[in-house]
């Protein structure tokens, strides 16, 4: 069983949608257990870095996500839901940083772009290892965002190109994360869901 992580924002019905396309049975809970049990978690996100993480803490999800790495058991981030993976984020952020989840160091700040946000689709130069990207790799997913992570986290790295190179897909063990929406990729994002499903 696949569970997508309702803590207010997403598109959960779409994402819910499309994970069950890989044949799997798709729940979209907030509950605790139900999250840690299931065999992969999705962790959407839409909107902003410091919104997003208040939605988190209020379902108790970062102690979730933290505890499915311990116990070895997937996670897969979705657009802000690959960003709250990372320390820190400048969204919004006066005098200092918003703290995320911290699996991995480092920063998710603003792209150095003429055009904000960067919405459309895009190509993502991939690892010719990658899991999440066998099968599909050059070609284009869709992206709605403005803010980035642009160093290299995890043990395998995906890239894509606005204004900057920045991350678009990470795996690293038990945790992926895409920049870009899979559920609204066409073909190629739900060929990526079917090998995330596939490797659970």
């Amino acid at each position: 069983m696949i569970a997508i992580l309702d803590y207010g924002s997403g598109n959960l019905r779409s994402a819910q949608r499309a994970f069950a396309t890989s044949g799997v049975d798709v729940v979209v809970t907030s509950d605790r257990a139900t999250a840690l049990e299931a065999d992969g978690l999705v962790v959407p996100g839409v909107g902003a870095f410091a919104a997003c993480m208040q939605g988190l803490r209020s379902v108790d999800g970062e102690a979730i996500i933290r505890e499915r790495i311990l116990k070895e058991r997937p996670v897969l981030g979705i657009c802000i839901g690959m960003q709250i993976l990372f320390q820190e984020g400048s969204e919004h952020a006066e005098k200092a940083n918003h703290k995320g989840v911290g699996v991995w160091e480092g920063e998710v700040s603003r792209l150095n772009a003429p055009i904000l946000p960067h919405m459309g689709w895009n190509n993502v130069e991939s690892d010719p290892n990658s899991t999440l990207l066998k099968g599909v790799a050059g070609e284009s997913f869709y992206f709605v965002h403005s803010y980035a992570a642009k160093k290299a986290v995890g043990k395998m790295q995906g890239w894509s190109f606005h204004g900057e190179k920045f991350l678009a897909v990470v795996e690293d063990g038990y945790v992926s994360a895409t920049q870009f929406h899979p559920e609204k990729s066409g073909d190629a994002g739900l060929a990526l869901i079917k090998n995330w499903v596939s490797a659970l």
